[in-house]
């Protein structure tokens, strides 16, 4: 079903509020990620700890880039050299983040509406693109912190308190 100009815009107000609400509990699992423990990963199938962090910042911004542009741009993000830790993606995250925010707020009704190409799966509204964005997010910042206390770490609380919180 495609929406209307203004439902696409009412829909995406909603998750970026939802994603806003969302970002500085996200901040909260990467923090707690211990140092030295970058390269943590539970199986070998599973990414370490450094390159989900990564991972989780570098998405955010290419979906986001792509409700924004339009089209999804190729390829994503490769983790800068500047990056050698946990504190360095948090750094990243801060530092590009609130500007795509601040552009997605500011789409028209039919910048939102407009169809893009999902990877060449689907072509899909760029309000679903968000909405994507923020299911991919909240799920790969779950698969970090279950890695937490097997790392030695403390799981914060996410949506209450966990039982490493006071």
């Amino acid at each position: 079903m495609q929406l209307s100009h203004d439902e696409a815009k009412l829909l995406s107000g909603f998750i970026l509020s939802e994603y806003e609400r969302e970002r500085p509990t996200t901040v909260r699992v990467l923090e707690a990620v211990p140092a030295g423990q970058e390269n943590y990963s539970p199986d070998p199938r599973s990414m370490g700890a450094l390159k989900l962090a990564w991972h989780i910042a570098a998405t955010e911004w290419f979906l986001f880039e792509g409700a924004i542009q339009g089209a999804l741009c190729k390829p994503g993000l490769q983790m800068p050299d500047s990056i050698h830790g946990i504190p360095d993606v948090v750094a990243w995250y801060n530092a590009h983040l609130p500007a795509q925010i601040d552009k997605a707020k500011s789409l028209s009704g039919e910048a939102l509406s407009r169809l893009v190409d999902f990877h060449g799966k689907a072509k899909i509204p760029a309000y679903a693109i968000l909405q994507q964005m923020l299911k991919h997010s909240i799920h790969h910042r779950g698969q970090l912190s279950a890695y937490l206390r097997p790392m030695g770490g403390k799981v914060p609380s996410i949506y209450g308190p966990s039982g490493d919180s006071e």
